[in-house]
């Protein structure tokens, strides 16, 4: 059933245009064969979509004892939106749970500060798009500790498995991997490099469609993949 979810997503990015293919240059300087652009999900129908991936992602999680999760926390800013929505698909499953976000600059009037949402409280799952650098993970694990909960895993939509550094310079860990290292948190992703590969290779028509891509992401993976 997990293998269908991430075949699921992955042909749902491709036909919302999130998951693109052609040749497109990363922050660290990269060409790269393919593109996965979550702020494109921007629509009610395709952001509902989008969490019930979110969501149904998670609860595997749980029932496999992967994550253990009693709210979910958005970093600002397209993670407000994804854990807001992650929270409605999951009221919708019988599993209702709090949620809260951050502002960017806290807030000096009105409630103030710079949390919003439900209080902090147990065991949170961070919800974000992708991991590059790491940055807003690591600024959410300290909100998280600082209130006294628990970051307990991070549920992000696609894991790129791709090593840090430049075009040049390549280091030996992902993003993902320096996040699961630094603060003993697992990181659940709705579906992965490998699973694009293995959609590419499973002769669907949407593959076929796409064949002449394989190779490049293929390679792209051996050189910068971990």
């Amino acid at each position: 059933m997990a293998d269908d979810l991430r075949a699921q997503f992955i042909r749902f990015s491709l036909q919302a245009g999130v998951l693109r293919f052609g040749e497109f240059r990363t922050k660290a300087g990269r060409l790269s064969p393919y593109f996965f652009n979550a702020g494109l999900f921007h629509d009610g129908a395709l952001l509902g979509r989008l969490a019930g991936f979110y969501a149904d992602t998670l609860l595997a999680a749980e029932a496999a004892g992967r994550l253990r999760c009693d709210m979910l926390f958005g970093p600002a800013y397209k993670g407000i939106t994804l854990a807001s929505a992650t929270a409605v698909a999951l009221a919708a499953r019988d599993r209702n749970m709090p949620f809260a976000f951050n502002r960017k600059e806290a807030k000096n009037h009105g409630e103030g500060g710079s949390l919003i949402g439900a209080p902090l409280a147990g065991k949170v799952v961070i919800v974000d798009d992708v991991i590059s650098a790491g940055t807003s993970v690591r600024e959410s694990v300290e909100l998280i500790r600082a209130q006294g909960a628990e970051p307990t895993g991070v549920l992000i939509a696609l894991d790129r498995m791709e090593r840090g550094g430049t075009a040049e310079q390549v280091s030996q860990h992902s993003a993902t991997q320096d996040v699961e290292r630094e603060f003993g948190i697992p990181v659940v992703a709705i579906a992965s490099l490998e699973d694009l590969l293995a959609f590419l290779e499973s002769g669907g028509a949407d593959a076929q469609a796409l064949a002449q891509y394989r190779p490049q992401v293929q390679a792209y993976r051996e050189r910068y993949g971990v």
